[in-house]
């Protein structure tokens, strides 16, 4: 832990939650149990991230894929997520916590875009840690998105296509005020980043552990951010040439 203090943390962390199902499976219990012991994860992730000096915080928490499960698995996680707007949200904004969330909202139920709206606004002006949540989010429909809004401007004249960039490219995204990631940690040993801010992560580094979400705390964050620091960063150059 000393050593993660002494340095200076990744600006930015990605998470992608995985590891519900099956941690409630090894124990006999409904998936809805593992994704309830998966928001407490939640809570402990965004504290430690306080405590260990993140500025930004993006969790994946329900992919555009996901809506293709069971239909009653799909309604106990968007009760699930209804209850953390409900419940959280007071206690973000007393930790200086901004929270915002990404993704498909057209997919989500009306009572719950009005929920991530108030909360958005509620925390809109703080700025201890930067939450991100990515909810019925994918990263394939997120750039095919993007690439249309261009070609409207192009189309209207707004925008010559030879002057799009990658910094013009990367406005559109629904990341666009934030950083890229530095690090992404998935968790259950998968090792895939499943449709995850595909072009925000080019030159992240990629951290994979075997514990399963509803068990991840403090101190596996903390162990992901040491290996982050004992990595060299190249961004596509060689060791020779930085």
């Amino acid at each position: 832990m000393d050593q993660i203090l002494s340095r200076s943390p990744p600006h930015h962390v990605a998470v992608i939650m995985d590891g519900n199902g099956r941690w409630a499976k090894a124990r006999g219990l409904p998936r809805i149990a593992g994704h309830r012991r998966g928001a407490e994860a939640v809570r402990r992730t965004v504290e430690a991230a306080i405590e260990l000096g993140v500025s930004y915080l993006t969790l994946y928490g329900f992919s555009s894929e996901n809506w293709k499960r069971p239909a009653v698995e799909v309604d106990d996680l968007m009760a699930l997520l209804r209850h953390y707007l409900r419940a959280e949200i007071a206690e973000l904004h007393s930790q200086g916590v901004r929270l915002r969330v990404i993704g498909e909202r057209a997919r989500l139920g009306p009572d719950i875009v009005t929920l991530i709206e108030n909360a958005e606004r509620l925390t809109g002006e703080n700025e201890r840690l930067h939450l991100t949540i990515a909810v019925s989010y994918g990263g394939r429909a997120e750039i095919a998105a993007a690439a249309r809004r261009l070609a409207r401007m192009a189309v209207d004249g707004v925008l010559a296509p030879e002057d799009i960039d990658e910094d013009i490219f990367a406005a559109q995204l629904l990341t666009a005020d934030l950083p890229d990631p530095d690090l992404v940690i998935r968790t259950s040993g998968e090792q895939r980043i499943s449709n995850f801010l595909l072009w925000q992560t080019a030159y992240a580094e990629l951290v994979f552990t075997t514990t399963y979400w509803p068990d991840f705390g403090k101190a596996d964050f903390a162990r992901a951010l040491d290996e982050y620091n004992g990595r060299e960063r190249r961004y596509g150059a060689s060791a020779e040439s930085r």
